[in-house]
């Protein structure tokens, strides 16, 4: 199983791992703790958007460096223990909790025409830690996440806004990083603007990358490499949540350090 999910992981740039007693423990308590984070009115203010069908949560879930919340151990699970195999014991920030409803997508506030088509046809998808900077909205590597770790924290129809990957865009990726961070120090990545190599990858993965939809269930993780492109599908008609809405809090910590890892880790 090991094997197996490293293997995906390394091709397609994504693992599943299936239910885990301990993870699915974890999770209630997480749904717990996160429900009570999301009802204060500063976090749902802040986080609740595209007219109410999108919690984006981000550091919303209050766990502690283990992944620990009230009611619960340290984060546990196969998913989990394979990304410290592969990146070290990295301390876990407060987790997102990305929650969405039906209706979901509507317009963002702000978000234009073009932008909100992006997310309607191509699951707003994106690379982690390129962020938009100054008025130009330039992306550029402010945050250099060592993977992502999604865990579901209720039961939803696959149907269900599920999170989307589009395989073996890792590489793609990289490639496309690695000409254009060619002959820079990696201490100076974040000051270099890479909006329109970023633009062109991800139409070469659009291209030749299929998306596959990766529904999930509590107790069960998802493993996803930092540089695959991944989104969040529309909901579709007819797909049913709890109330609660399908959750799934994320884990993305960060290397510790402005080496190459970011381009070179596994």
């Amino acid at each position: 199983m090991v094997s197996e999910a490293r293997s995906s992981l390394a091709t397609k740039g994504w693992a599943r791992f299936e239910v885990d007693a301990g993870l699915a423990r974890w999770a209630e308590a997480a749904k717990a703790a996160a429900l009570a984070r999301m009802a204060e009115p500063a976090h749902r203010a802040e986080w609740l958007q595209c007219e109410g069908t999108w919690f984006v949560g981000v550091d919303t879930l209050p766990n502690d460096a283990r992944g620990a919340v009230q009611g619960s151990g340290p984060l546990t699970g196969p998913g989990y223990d394979l990304a410290r195999a592969l990146y070290g014991e990295l301390p876990l920030h407060a987790g997102q909790v990305s929650v969405t409803w039906p209706g979901y997508p509507r317009p963002r506030k702000d978000e234009d025409e073009a932008a909100f088509g992006y997310r309607l046809r191509r699951d707003a998808a994106h690379v982690d830690g390129l962020l938009p900077v100054g008025p130009s909205r330039a992306r550029m590597l402010k945050e250099r996440h060592a993977y992502i770790l999604g865990l579901p924290l209720t039961e939803a129809d696959p149907e269900a806004s599920p999170l989307t990957v589009w395989e073996g865009s890792h590489e793609v990726m990289r490639a496309a990083f690695t000409e254009a961070l060619a002959g820079i120090a990696p201490e100076d990545w974040g000051e270099v603007d890479l909006t329109d190599c970023y633009k062109a990858a991800r139409r070469a993965v659009f291209e030749t990358c299929p998306r596959v939809a990766l529904p999930a269930r509590p107790g069960e993780a998802t493993l996803v490499h930092r540089l695959a492109l991944h989104g969040v599908a529309p909901w579709q008609e007819g797909a049913d949540a709890p109330p609660e809405g399908r959750m799934i809090a994320y884990f993305r910590p960060e290397f510790p350090g402005v080496d190459a890892s970011w381009l070179k880790a596994p």
